[in-house]
């Protein structure tokens, strides 16, 4: 409830936000589309609607699925489209009261065809401006309940991977593993996971997004397991690497780097940075050893409602990091034929470092 109070008391700063986005992108009004910046913005946990914002008004345009849940949630006037009262029908209808030619839209997430449909049906718009990342932007920094809710959903992935220590063992399949870690996820209170589990074994540990099989953990096999749920929306994301049996000296050596790099980036982390700074850090170590080239993906990203947000820990974003904001830390370093190791915390920026939210061990695991 607590929580709730919270997001309910910003709604008149998120109002000034949105105005903020309007001025910013020379609109008189916007259209909101996204899924997760309609939940941010709004409140409305449903996903399927629309949002109309201008100075004037603040309308979000659902069906009868989710009118009732709406106007619980959020402060903004719902009104239920139908058949006879299409959503680009009450658009029009606010657009002439406001006097609206110029209007923004998620370019980013608005597929084209229906962007045709309503600059069709909404002739009187005499400009329409993509807002690019101007809402998503609005999400970068979380306020402090976000930040309870991010902290939350990692506790839960740290739980579960404790519990699948203890059942985690040779002869089960990578597919086990998926499903022994969400079951544990949601028992400990996860709503959900916030993207397609990873469980890779062996030399499919080589692949850093590996689609998990039927391929059965072997003595000496690497299992890389990134996982995470949601709770309250927000989501969790956390990579363990462990070891099947007893590490040979080789798997140590390649382990121990990737740890390193981990390590070492996080104790560079702080407000100021730039997201590629960070990332250099990590990618530095790694390139400076045999495994040079093997560190493909970016070392982190920004984590929210949505698993993958920015900023980025990438050697193209150049964006500077500031307190609140979230990053993964995940270098890892993948060898063909041999396996891979990655190893990923989710931490918040503060002024002179960081808050890691994952507590799960990174010391090397045998089983």
């Amino acid at each position: 409830m607590k929580q709730i109070a919270e997001r309910q008391g910003g709604r008149l700063q998120m109002s000034t936000d949105t105005n903020t986005v309007l001025k910013n992108v020379d609109a008189q009004a916007a259209l909101v589309t996204d899924e997760y910046n309609i939940r941010y913005i709004s409140g409305f946990t449903g996903g399927e609607a629309t949002l109309y914002i201008s100075p004037e008004h603040r309308i979000l345009i659902t069906d009868s699925r989710y009118t009732e849940a709406a106007s619980k949630e959020s402060d903004f006037e719902v009104i239920e489209w139908n058949r006879q009262r299409r959503t680009e029908d009450i658009l029009a209808e606010y657009i002439l009261s406001d006097s609206v030619r110029c209007i923004a839209y998620e370019d980013k997430s608005m597929l084209c065809g229906d962007f045709a449909k309503l600059a069709e049906k909404l002739d009187m718009i005499e400009r329409w401006v993509p807002a690019g990342s101007a809402f998503n932007n609005l999400r970068m920094i979380k306020k402090p309940w976000e930040l309870e809710c991010l902290r939350k959903a990692e506790s839960i992935g740290d739980a579960a991977f404790a519990n699948l220590l203890k059942i985690i063992k040779e002869g089960m399949t990578e597919l086990d593993v998926v499903a022994e870690l969400e079951y544990q996820m949601r028992k400990c209170g996860g709503q959900g996971t916030s993207f397609d589990t990873i469980a890779a074994s062996g030399l499919n540990s080589s692949m850093p997004h590996a689609v998990p099989s039927e391929k059965k953990l072997q003595n000496g096999d690497f299992v890389t397991m990134d996982f995470g749920c949601r709770y309250n929306g927000y989501c969790s994301d956390m990579t363990r690497t462990i070891v099947i049996g007893k590490a040979d000296e080789k798997q140590k050596e390649l382990y121990n780097l990737v740890l390193r790099a981990n390590l070492e980036a996080e104790a560079a982390l702080h407000a100021g940075l730039r997201g590629c700074d960070v990332d250099k850090v990590a990618r530095d170590i790694i390139d400076s050893s045999i495994y040079k080239g093997c560190f493909g993906h970016g070392l982190g990203h920004s984590v929210g409602l949505f698993i993958h947000e920015n900023p980025r820990l990438s050697p193209g974003d150049s964006t500077v990091l500031q307190p609140g904001m979230i990053e993964t830390v995940e270098p890892g370093i993948y060898v063909p034929g041999v396996g891979g190791v990655r190893i990923e915390d989710m931490v918040i920026v503060t002024e002179n470092g960081f808050e890691n939210l994952a507590h799960s061990p990174k010391e090397l695991i045998e089983i």
